[in-house]
This record gives structure tokens, C-alpha cells and sequence, in this order.
């Protein structure tokens, strides 16, 4: 390579980096989702509850009364099945991402396929019928029925996990909720 493209690709590339030092931070902060100020992060994952700390940015919601009694089913059908804190992580974050957190019925057009409850389940797909599905405790045992049969579900990204039961168009998007999901259960759990 002569002289001067090599000055002239060095040159781009320092301005790219210098560039993305001082735009990285600010456009990051301005990409922070809004979260609670109390320090349960760091509580949290001395606890297992997010073994590899978040991925990504976070998204958080304000829960209502359904919204909240939704999760606590959640952790309830968790304890119930005998699993642990992190498996009630996951399910609390696959459902933010699948119906936030509401047990939603069929929603005519706008409905994906014939997908209902708190997980987003189809009866088409053998999740149970629309009555089970629609049942919180039903859901959550039938999810984790099948996250425990995914290999080293407890060790994994909780993306990872919920992906291989759920199947989804974007797959990526449960990490999203992992926090706030990891907030509900350490508040919620010994309730």
C-alpha cells in the first residue's frame, strides 16, 4: 500500500475512533431507558438472579394491579415446580416481552396467529387450550415445562433460554427485560 492511502485509511480510522470516544458515552446515556434508583443490580446479581449481567440496553415499564398480579403468579407457579429464582427471571421477562406482563386474549387482527396468555402460546403449537393457556399458572408451568428441558438453562444468556422454548421472530429481544424481570422476582419472591 503507498504512503499516502495508508496515511489517508489511518488518518479515517483515528478520526472514526476519536469520533466514537466522545459520541459513544453521550449517545449511549441519551439510549438509557429509565429505571428505578435503587441499587438492586448489584444485589441482584450477587444472587444469581443475572448471572451474566444484562445484555444490552434495558427497557422498563410501570406495572398496573393485573400487571403485578401476573408476575406474582409467575413466581408463584415458579416456586410451585420446585425451580429456582432464575427460572422465574426468565419467565417474568419472556412474558414483559410476549404480552407485557398482561394475559392478553384473542386479538382478532392483530392477533399473531392464534397466540394468547401472559407467554404469547398458540394451541395450534400444543401449548394446551385456550382456556389453559389463558391460565397463568398453566402458562408458567408449561413454559418452564419446557425451559427445563433445555440443557444448561440455568447457566446460559437468559435471551438464549427464552429463544429455544419460545421460538420467536426476535429472538433477541427478551434480554431487554431481564432487570426489571430480576427486580420483580427479588422484591416478590419470599412475599
Amino acid at each position: 500500500m503507498n504512503t499516502m492511502l495508508r496515511k489517508s485509511v489511518l488518518g479515517i480510522a483515528g478520526l472514526a475512533f476519536t469520533g466514537g470516544v466522545f459520541a459513544g458515552p453521550i449517545a449511549a446515556h441519551a439510549a438509557e431507558p429509565v429505571h428505578d434508583s435503587k441499587p438492586a443490580a448489584v444485589a441482584v446479581q450477587g444472587d444469581k438472579l443475572i448471572p451474566h449481567g444484562v445484555q444490552g440496553a434495558q427497557s422498563k415499564i410501570d406495572l398496573n394491579d393485573e400487571q403485578t398480579a401476573n408476575a406474582t403468579a409467575i413466581i408463584a407457579a415458579t416456586k410451585k415446580a420446585g425451580l429456582p429464582k432464575r427460572a422465574a427471571v426468565i419467565s417474568i421477562a419472556t412474558s414483559l416481552q410476549e404480552s407485557k406482563l398482561e394475559n392478553l386474549g384473542h386479538l382478532g387482527d392483530k392477533n399473531d396467529h392464534d397466540s394468547l396468555g401472559l407467554f404469547q402460546q398458540r394451541p395450534s403449537s400444543g401449548w394446551g387450550s385456550p382456556e389453559q393457556i389463558t391460565d397463568p399458572e398453566y402458562s408458567t408451568l408449561a413454559f418452564e415445562k419446557g425451559l427445563k428441558q433445555v440443557d444448561g438453562w440455568q447457566d446460559m444468556p437468559l435471551t438464549d433460554a427464552a429463544q429455544t422454548v419460545q421460538v420467536s421472530a426476535y429472538p433477541d429481544a427478551y434480554a431487554q427485560w431481564e432487570q426489571q424481570a430480576a427486580d420483580i422476582v427479588a422484591h416478590n419472591w419470599n412475599s
